[in-house]
């Protein structure tokens, strides 16, 4: 059964009658015009190259190309069939720190929105993978299960903030339980888990969390952000920078050692977050070097597109358009 795959193109077909009422007005207010300086007929005849009907052939063509080139865009098509292909890939569960330390600006704009940048990233690279998503701070919470719906992932993460979590903190190891959780404990392959903090608070049940992890058959990278030499935090209520209880002016620093260690434990590699787009090809390089799974077969229907035709004769009704002469407004002149 033929069918247009993008309909709302059709909607452009409404512009062809208000183009044809457009043109026979202006040929009724041109006639009407050339009543008022005499006879219509002798007026036509001064007219170089002037033909009868010409400008109304030249508007059906223009018309004719303009109905081609939307029903090209719609693109007609007819099933051809249904095909069965199977899904391979593995899971990826990302635990990104939301707490108020990633709000440091050692890093630009500041180490959350980094991040966030890193994680659209490994977006458009996993393709035909899966991934979720846990945030955490003074605890941890399961935003996304494992989905190959990465738009709501990405929508999902435009509304994480230090907000999002209600007790701060970082809590690495509640972070690293959680993604463990969220994978299928049937399997002991196929798990990936990027960690991406700044590692500021020790935690000390970190590292038995990502070896327990491991022995799940999950893979853990850890991320860091930020830097060694910190940069200060500013207090969201007064906009002043952040002070201790001896007045001291608060500065969050990168734990490389600490997201060091967890990889290590977790059988991964540890990356410094200079620049998303290199970060996350080096991190699916090591990911992707995994065994896949298979996710199950699906069924997809193939189809027989015809646009092609609708734009071809479009471009030939307007290069016939353009081959025909119009007629000039120039006056023939009498010779003596």
């Amino acid at each position: 059964m033929l069918q247009f795959q993008h309909q709302n193109y059709l909607q452009l077909l409404f512009l062809v009658p208000l183009l044809i009422f457009l043109f026979v007005w202006a040929l009724r207010w041109r006639k009407k015009m050339k009543s008022k300086l005499g006879d219509q007929r002798l007026i036509d005849e001064q007219l170089l190259g002037h033909i009868p009907g010409r400008n109304t052939l030249k508007f059906i063509l223009q018309t004719l190309a303009m109905v081609c080139v939307i029903l090209g865009l719609a693109n007609l098509r007819e099933p051809k069939g249904a095909l069965q292909a199977e899904r391979k890939g593995i899971d990826v569960m990302i635990a990104l720190d939301v707490s108020k330390s990633m709000l440091a600006t050692d890093v630009q704009p500041n180490r959350l929105e980094k991040a966030k940048q890193l994680i659209l990233s490994l977006t458009d690279d996993l393709k035909d993978n899966r991934m979720g998503l846990v945030i955490f701070a003074g605890r941890a919470y399961l935003q996304m299960p494992v989905t190959t719906d990465f738009s709501a992932i990405k929508m999902m993460l435009q509304t994480v903030s230090p907000e999002s979590v209600p007790s701060q903190g970082t809590v690495l190891a509640d972070a690293i339980e959680m993604a463990d959780e969220s994978f299928s404990q049937k399997e002991k392959m196929f798990k990936t888990l990027i960690l991406i903090s700044d590692g500021e608070d020790h935690d000390e049940r970190a590292l038995a969390a990502a070896e327990k992890a491991a022995e799940h058959g999950v893979m853990i990278h850890t991320v860091g952000i930020g830097s060694p030499e910190g940069a200060t935090l500013t207090d969201a209520q007064t906009g002043q920078p952040r002070l201790d209880k001896e007045g001291h002016q608060v500065i969050s620093k990168l734990n490389e050692e600490e997201l060091k260690n967890i990889a290590a434990a977790g059988k991964g590699t540890y990356t410094h977050l200079l620049n998303p787009k290199t970060a996350s090809k080096n991190l699916m390089k090591e990911t992707l070097e995994l065994k896949k799974k298979n996710f199950g077969a699906f069924l997809y229907t193939d189809y027989q597109n015809y646009f092609q035709y609708f734009l071809g004769l479009g471009l030939l009704f307007l290069l016939i358009d353009l081959i025909l002469p119009g007629s000039t407004r120039h006056i023939k002149t009498r010779s003596a």
